[in-house]
């Protein structure tokens, strides 16, 4: 353990050095089926202090690159990131009740819920625990100006000891009261979210072995849904398949629910209702999951339910068509995952069915990790207005995009795959069947 958490938790009373150690979620490991099912695919585990220290390198290096003494972490996707210590993380997305620290100098504070100090102690890169000031309204009332100047001060002491007195700070997202004090004092204030996301933007080695992990569990369990879907059921139940075999290897929440079948499947992004599947209808659902290690697997698959309408009990010439148009944009738009293409390439490159026939997704490319990451590769017709270049880099984990509908009407098709950009070309990591029925 780290210094000063070890010092503080050998103080502590029994319970909660069991809690910090041995009956910590992290320590205790994914267990079973999880491990079982990674040794028989022949994966190799992660080795999460290399990953952390590796995390850790890349923030510093993107605050030494930007002249950043330190930043101020307040998403608890890049408080994952800075320190591998998780609390309550979707609940912490709209409540501000952790923060961090990380130096220029890889000094790591990490301020948690109320109580909750030993929830970091696996963690070696963590230097320092304190309890959270949480100034939102929920947590605070109508005294949130005062605990928003609590916070400040105790933040500008960290700026003043670790920074001195000239500081030129990055921050990621902050509330306002907060945040103008910290200017107000003088303090120079930069976009942390620029710093955090290019950080993030280049996998290591195990990072990428944690993803395939993930990415493992995730389409286990859709082997699991395929085989278990059956007309009758609804959206909704066949949705919570995924949930349950997320959590059951390991995973940890899914961003979304966006599954459609039938007529909702185009145009796109309907979400998880009760509408009973059909025989034959289009199944179509997009994963968006944070699984094992944190790392998201984001893939879209297109089913049909049961027999299909077509002819021996296929699909139909239409389902036929559209898949073939979404399968062929898939394959097409991985070959170009080459180390050095820029994003403008990308986009003016890539391939797509013609927008005036068929509805497309909002994106073509775009990055990820632990979620959604940087960088998004929008579509030609919007480059003025949304575009930005830069290239692409060994390191990178990008997800495929594709969705066909007719702009006549009937169904539609979601497919997505999540590619590794190496020095040798694109890479593939979901390999699962893009097929509408299985054999």
């Amino acid at each position: 353990m780290p210094g000063k958490i070890a010092a503080a938790l050998q103080q502590a009373a029994t319970e909660v050095r069991h809690a910090a150690g041995d009956g910590h979620h992290l320590v205790i490991g994914p267990g079973q089926p999880a491990l079982d099912e990674w040794a028989a695919a022949g994966l190799t585990l992660p080795d999460l202090a290399a990953m952390r220290r590796y995390r850790l390198g890349r923030i510093t290096d993107q605050l030494a690159a930007r002249g950043y003494d330190g930043i101020i972490v307040m998403d608890p996707m890049n408080i994952r990131y800075a320190t591998d210590a998780t609390n309550m993380q979707i609940w912490v997305m709209h409540n501000g009740a952790r923060y961090a620290w990380v130096g220029a100098d890889g000094y790591v504070i990490l301020w948690d819920y109320y109580g909750c100090e030993f929830l970091a102690a696996h963690s070696e890169v963590v230097d320092e625990v304190r309890p959270a000031i949480g100034s939102t309204y929920f947590l605070a009332g109508p005294r949130h100006r005062e605990q928003a100047e609590r916070w400040s001060d105790e933040m500008l002491c960290v700026i003043r000891e670790r920074a001195g007195i000239t500081p030129r700070i990055a921050i990621d997202q902050c509330h306002h009261d907060g945040y103008s004090r910290l200017a107000s004092a003088g303090v120079e204030l930069g976009f942390g979210q620029e710093v955090m996301e290019l950080a993030r933007s280049i996998k290591g080695p195990d990072e990428i072995l944690a993803m395939r992990c993930a990415v493992n569990a995730c389409e286990t369990t859709i082997d699991e849904m395929y085989a278990a879907m059956a007309p009758g059921m609804t959206e909704r139940e066949l949705w919570s398949m995924l949930h349950a075999g997320n959590i059951r290897r390991a995973g940890e929440w899914i961003e979304t629910q966006i599954i459609a079948s039938g007529q909702r499947t185009n145009p796109w992004m309907q979400e998880a209702s009760s509408r009973v599947i059909e025989p034959g209808d289009i199944v179509a659902y997009d994963t968006d999951l944070v699984g094992a290690y944190g790392m998201m697997v984001d893939i879209s698959r297109t089913w049909i339910c049961g027999d299909g309408r077509g002819a021996g009990g296929g699909p139909t010439p239409q389902q036929r068509e559209i898949h073939g148009l979404a399968c062929e944009q898939l394959a097409r738009n991985i070959e170009l995952l080459t180390p050095g293409r820029t994003f403008r390439e990308l986009t003016f490159d890539a391939w797509h069915p013609p927008v005036e026939d068929y509805r497309h997704y909002s994106c073509l490319y775009h990055g990820v990790g632990q979620c959604d990451e940087y960088p998004e590769i929008y579509f030609p017709e919007i480059w003025d207005e949304w575009g930005f270049d830069g290239a692409l880099e060994p390191g990178m984990v990008l997800t495929v995009e594709a969705f066909v509908g007719s702009r006549q009407g009937g169904e539609g098709v979601k497919l997505e795959n999540q590619v590794l950009v190496t020095p040798d070309g694109p890479e593939l990591l979901t390999r699962g069947s893009l097929d509408l029925q299985r054999d």
